[in-house]
C-alpha cells in the first residue's frame, strides 16, 4: 500500500512539473535514456544544467550592470543558455531567454532587466521542484529496496 501511494506521489508530481508548463517533451527524451546502466541519469544531466547555467546567470547579471548594455554579448550569453534549458527541456525557462533574445535584437535594456528578473525566479522554481522531486523518488526507490528484503 505505502509502495503504491509513493510512486502515485512521484508520478502527480511529475505530472504537476508538465502541468506548470516547467517541463516539455525533451524531460522526457532525457527519462528515456536512463536505465539500470544509468540510473540517475536525469538527474546528473540536471544538477550539470544548474552547475554550469550559474555562471551564465552572473555573467548576464554583470553585463546587465554595464552601461551602455551590450546587447550582442547579452544576446550571446542568452544563447547558450536558452541550448541549455532546452537540453533539459525547461520550458518556461526556454519561453524567457526567448523574450530576453527579442528584447535584445530591439534594443530594449528595460526589457531584458525585466525578463531577466522573470527568469531567475522560473530558473529557481524549476530548480527547487526538481531536486523535491528527485528527493521523492530517492526515497521511494530506498522504500522499494527495503520492501524487498
Amino acid at each position: 500500500m505505502e509502495r503504491t501511494q509513493q510512486h502515485r506521489q512521484v508520478a502527480h508530481m511529475r505530472q504537476s512539473l508538465f502541468d506548470q508548463g516547467l517541463l516539455d517533451e525533451q524531460f522526457v527524451q532525457l527519462e528515456e535514456l536512463q536505465d539500470d546502466a544509468n540510473p540517475n541519469f536525469v538527474e546528473e544531466v540536471v544538477t550539470l544544467f544548474y552547475r554550469d547555467s550559474a555562471r551564465l546567470v552572473l555573467n548576464i547579471d554583470q553585463a546587465l550592470d554595464k552601461s551602455p548594455l551590450d546587447f550582442s554579448k547579452l544576446d550571446s550569453y542568452m544563447h547558450q543558455f536558452k541550448g541549455s534549458a532546452s537540453s533539459i527541456g525547461a520550458k518556461k525557462v526556454k519561453s524567457e531567454c526567448t523574450l530576453f533574445r527579442e528584447y535584445c535584437k530591439a534594443g530594449n535594456g528595460e526589457g531584458c532587466m525585466k525578463t531577466f528578473q522573470q527568469l531567475k525566479k522560473d530558473y529557481a522554481v524549476l530548480r527547487k521542484k526538481l531536486e523535491t522531486y528527485f528527493q521523492v523518488i530517492f526515497h521511494s526507490l530506498l522504500f522499494d529496496k527495503d520492501g524487498e528484503n
